[in-house]
């Protein structure tokens, strides 16, 4: 049986425009890795930054099933660098997976190093503490848990509503473990706000913008579970748009606003962008219409994939093409029993969703799909996607945006190999540098 060496070897060979650190990338947010107890975090109290658990858990076990890495979290992402394939730096989101053949450790030298199959293939560095970590709220409340940052500190990451509406097995999206994650820290005694009050984000906000000198944070996203009925006795537009209402009134121009919600009519996509919001995020999951139906159940019952894509086109006018960015969740077109069984046909149906919204001037974007193990199809599909597909996608990504003459989307941060931040999937990685 070959090794997911030759594995990887052999898809850079074959996909030479594909940059060597994006088969990499993908391959390691497809399947996870795992660290030695030597390369994980002392949480808050260290030197380098934890994993936050910001919405998702993106682990491919339960945190009673990470052993010391549930006690002593995982940095929330690593750079990647060097090694035989000569890696430019490589920002990567952690997903733990102690039975990955990928693992964080240190050498002889104490240096830390990324391996595959036990060879040395990267050097690694850790993400360190931000100075705003490292102060509180008046409550005593961590800036980490109302208010973390990814992509490098690119972004801060406001999940306002940490439950989806969208409940039970009949209505939740089958990968997604929103839910789940909101359980497992609560069990696990951890603090997990569950609805974040506004004066709190503001609080957290303000200590970032005192101590990051650097101006590191670029942007902030707004997001949680979809809301069905009411929160705080608000709709979604009106629930996550008070919190841009108070962020741009307090911090004027500070950090790009972005939503991710439900795609909404328009009159409340047009309250979005009155709140503040500059960029929207209404996610269409899956092109396949089959697999839309069977995959995102609740979104299907109470909107239809036909009326979330109208709205999407819809929500264009209000924000400008431009600065609607639906992600999908590449990789659960083939996810068992009933996604594509073909790499080709599966890629095939990614690229003419692609198509559809690049052609009217929207971009979308991606997350690469991991397979949380408390999910339906986590549960059937524990492997993921094949890499083929992840990295045959990243091609026919760039060749659609290059036929319709879009560039990198605004709010990801710099593009390019060796210049991406954003860290949940390998597009901007892949993206020409010169794109602005």
């Amino acid at each position: 049986m070959a090794s997911r060496t030759d594995l990887v070897e052999e898809l850079m060979s074959r996909y030479p425009q594909v940059p060597r650190e994006a088969v990499i990338k993908e391959d390691l947010l497809r399947g996870g890795l795992a660290f030695d107890d030597a390369a994980l975090t002392d949480n808050e109290n260290g030197s380098v930054k934890p994993k936050s658990y910001f919405i998702f858990s993106f682990d491919h076990r339960t945190l009673p099933e990470l052993g010391t890495a549930a006690l002593r979290r995982p940095p929330e992402e690593i750079v990647l660098t060097g090694g035989p394939y000569e890696l430019r730096r490589t920002v990567v989101s952690v997903r733990t997976n102690p039975g990955s053949p990928y693992r964080v450790g240190t050498d002889g030298d104490g240096r830390l190093r990324l391996s595959l199959d036990g060879r040395p293939i990267a050097d690694v560095g850790l993400p360190p503490m931000p100075a705003y970590y490292r102060h509180t709220l008046a409550n005593g409340k961590s800036v980490m848990e109302v208010a973390p940052t990814i992509q490098w500190g690119y972004l801060i990451y406001l999940t306002a509503f940490r439950v989806c509406q969208y409940f039970g097995a009949k209505e939740e999206c089958q990968y997604c473990d929103i839910n789940h994650n909101w359980r497992q820290h609560k069990q696990a005694g951890r603090p997990y706000t569950g609805v974040k009050p506004v004066d709190e984000v503001l609080e957290a906000l303000e200590i970032i913008d005192r101590y990051d000198t650097d101006r590191a944070s670029q942007a902030y996203t707004l997001t949680g579970g979809s809301i069905t009925s009411q929160v705080d006795g608000l709709a979604e537009a009106d629930f996550y748009g008070r919190y841009a209402q108070a962020i741009e009134e307090r911090f004027p121009g500070r950090w790009i606003g972005k939503v991710v919600a439900q795609a909404l009519p328009r009159a409340d996509v047009q309250r979005f962008h009155d709140y503040g919001i500059r960029i929207y995020h209404p996610n269409y999951e899956v092109w396949d219409k089959r697999l839309f139906e069977l995959y995102c159940p609740g979104k299907e019952r109470y909107v239809g994939r036909e009326e979330w894509h109208r709205r999407i086109l819809d929500s264009a006018e209000v924000f400008g093409p431009r600065n609607v960015i639906p992600n999908f969740v590449a990789g659960v077109e083939m996810a068992a029993p009933h996604g594509f069984t073909n790499v080709s046909e599966a890629i095939d149906s990614t690229t003419e969703g692609l198509d559809y919204f690049m052609s009217r001037g929207i971009t979308p974007r991606f997350t690469t799909w991991c397979p949380e193990p408390t999910t339906p199809l986590g549960r059937t599909n524990p492997e993921g996607a094949p890499l083929e597909y992840h990295v045959r996608l990243l091609g026919a990504y760039r060749a659609t945006m290059d036929a319709h003459g879009l560039s990198s989307p605004p709010g990801y941060g710099p593009a390019g190999p060796g210049r991406a931040v954003f860290s949940v999937s390998s597009f901007m990685d892949t993206l020409s540098p010169e794109a602005p």
